[in-house]
């Protein structure tokens, strides 16, 4: 099968893409309203994009052409977020936070989360989820209706057991992030894992 989403198919393009390129992780992004309550989105178009310095990009696509959602919005306002990782434990308040409400509204509040204060910024972490990346926004690039926000990561939280204290490399047992599949509403774990060591 082939398909041109310049042309044609474009209207295929999030189906095939947000169902093909997986597993993806998922940035599970606590952003403040301007009210002060604290807003909470899960994005699956989100990964790590280099180290000196530490970046991350995930992509929160517009509500209707032109109209941010509350994620990107507030972003822009306070140039502050954190990226909490899921994993199975909190899976199901992530998805509870992935639904429709009016702005303004917690999803915090809604999916009954409790949160960690900043240290770096203003904007609290998610207390259950394993792994917080504190962010300042460094640009947000709109590409037609696609809102591209591209963050430094300032600090990085894990719970006890997540890295080993002296290697600072993670501990797969303590670790059990889970990853986007195919669309509507697939998901995967990641305890089926093995190692392929690179070649000299």
């Amino acid at each position: 099968m082939e398909f041109d989403l310049t042309g044609e198919h474009s209207r295929y393009a999030y189906k095939l893409l947000a169902g093909l390129v997986t597993p993806r992780p998922i940035a599970w992004v606590t952003t403040l309203n301007e009210d002060g309550s604290v807003n909470a989105a899960p994005f699956s178009f989100f990964n790590v994009f280099g180290t000196r310095p530490p970046i991350l990009g995930f992509a929160p696509g517009d509500k209707e052409p032109g109209i941010p959602k509350d994620t990107a919005r507030n972003i822009r306002r306070t140039g502050e977020f954190v990226v909490n990782l899921v994993d199975e434990a909190c899976a199901e308040q992530m998805n509870l936070t992935s639904s429709e409400v009016a702005a303004g509204v917690s999803e915090v509040e809604l999916a009954e989360l409790k949160t960690e204060p900043g240290v770096s910024i203003k904007v609290p972490r998610i207390a259950s989820a394993p792994v917080a990346l504190e962010c300042r926004e460094w640009s947000t690039l709109e590409i037609g209706q696609n809102r591209l926000v591209i963050g430094l990561i300032d600090r990085v939280f894990t719970e006890d057991g997540v890295l080993d204290p002296e290697t600072l490399l993670v501990n797969p047992e303590a670790f059990a992030p889970i990853g986007r599949m195919e669309v509507p509403s697939g998901y995967c774990r990641t305890a089926d894992r093995f190692e392929m060591k690179r070649p000299d």
